[in-house]
């Protein structure tokens, strides 16, 4: 054999190589691995005295593979205090007791292996016992379900994270209306909200009581991501290459100017979207000297997403990102209450966004009324902003050419 078909050999060889290799590799990447999801599943206030509290959750963890067993061998619980006061003298005990569907639990507490099948899901009981002398300052417990999978993907630790909130404002207290030059504004507070809360829920419980027909009601983009469970821990996100290089480009303030932030953005829109954003941002910004084409260009979740530190704790710790249908969540708001509702996007710097609407609500008189940010962007706790339109001492029903909110 010459020394050209031996060159031309060696190369099929390698071109074979490269194609079974790349063959392996793409249907790796297409594999779900350790796939198994954690739902945060019912949990309940069972006690609630000056002394005591009592939480019982029952989260669930769900095997979202079609084809894969995935085992897991540990699974631990921790728990954190968020309070107003000191948490001297305040103990907590934790039970955890599986409800496996196929096999009892020990009564030494032990967490034995288990294997959570095909398509298939298992749960357990935490029930956290909280004592003291004064328990009234406490605002929220934080749970965190560490467990492990095991499975094709190896060992790999994950983390389920609960938020139970532990303090609630009266509904029916009265509070004091703010004058706007064309509405009344009402900063309504609540408890934390999370992701066991609705939005159509908290709406009835906080606002009905002091809503009047032609109200608006407007919801803060961020606690309705929050309570839509859109929230992800940065333990729990993985930076590609795309999301670590260029994450550099952007301002400091940015939320996407770290690799976990921009990573989220990645999931959700794609990595070539937001790659041709990124070059197409960077032509208008040299050659049509404008700012923020790639917001423009990303989509609405690109301007939304909070990063750590972001919001309030313990969302503090994660990365929250815009909502899901926000139309869909003001259209039911108003089915299921009757008010006109809108979820913004304000500020502190004068700036009102309105992501959606319900179709009575009349965007010139919204923005006017949120433009000094009624419900703050500290520690108020007031996620929703009750507006009444119309001059101030004026009936909104009174006010000429307003029929938002009203019946035909």
């Amino acid at each position: 054999m010459g020394v050209t078909p031996l060159i031309f050999l060696l190369a099929g060889i390698l071109v074979l190589g490269a194609a079974i290799a790349f063959w392996i590799e793409r249907q790796y990447r297409r594999r779900p691995g350790n796939r198994l999801a954690f739902a945060a599943g019912n949990w309940n206030l069972e006690t609630y005295e000056p002394n005591h509290y009592r939480i019982v959750g029952e989260p669930e963890l769900i095997n979202q593979t079609q084809s894969l067993e995935i085992m897991v061998p540990e699974l631990t619980t921790e728990t954190t205090l968020l309070s107003k006061a000191s948490l001297a003298g305040i103990q907590v005990t934790t039970t955890l007791t599986p409800q496996h569907p196929d096999a009892e639990a020990r009564s030494d507490g032990y967490w034995f292996a288990y294997i959570v099948k095909l398509r298939k899901r298992t749960s357990l009981k935490i029930q956290v016992d909280i004592t003291g002398p004064d328990l009234r300052s406490l605002k929220v417990l934080w749970v965190r379900v560490h467990y492990i999978t095991y499975g094709p993907g190896g060992r790999v630790p994950k983390t389920g994270h609960v938020v139970v909130p532990l303090q609630f404002p009266n509904p029916e207290d009265e509070r004091p209306w703010r004058e706007t030059p064309g509405a009344k504004v009402l900063p309504v507070p609540t408890h934390l909200l999370t992701h066991l809360d609705t939005p159509v829920e908290v709406v009835q419980r906080y606002v009905v009581p002091h809503a009047q027909p032609g109200d608006i009601i407007t919801l803060g983009e961020t606690p309705v991501a929050i309570m839509q469970g859109r929230w992800r821990h940065p333990a729990d996100v993985q930076p590609g290459w795309l999301a670590r290089r260029l994450c550099y480009y952007f301002l400091p303030t940015s939320s996407l100017a770290t690799a976990g932030g921009l990573q989220t953005l990645v999931d959700v829109v794609g990595p070539m979207r937001v790659l041709l954003a990124f070059l197409g941002g960077a032509l208008m910004k040299v050659f049509l000297r404008r700012g923020g084409g790639f917001y423009q260009l990303a989509g609405e979740q690109a301007r939304l997403i909070d990063d750590v530190t972001g919001t309030l704790p313990p969302y503090d710790q994660f990365i929250v990102l815009g909502p899901r249908d926000s139309q869909g969540v003001v259209e039911e708001i108003k089915r299921a209450t009757g008010i006109e509702a809108a979820i913004v996007d304000v500020n502190d710097l004068r700036a009102v966004k309105i992501l959606s609407a319900t179709s009575g609500v009349n965007p010139q008189v919204l923005t006017q009324a949120l433009i000094d940010n009624p419900a703050g962007n500290a520690d108020e706790q007031t996620p929703l902003v009750l507006v009444r339109p119309g001059s101030p001492g004026n009936s909104p029903e009174n006010t000429p050419g307003n029929t938002a909110g009203q019946e035909p």
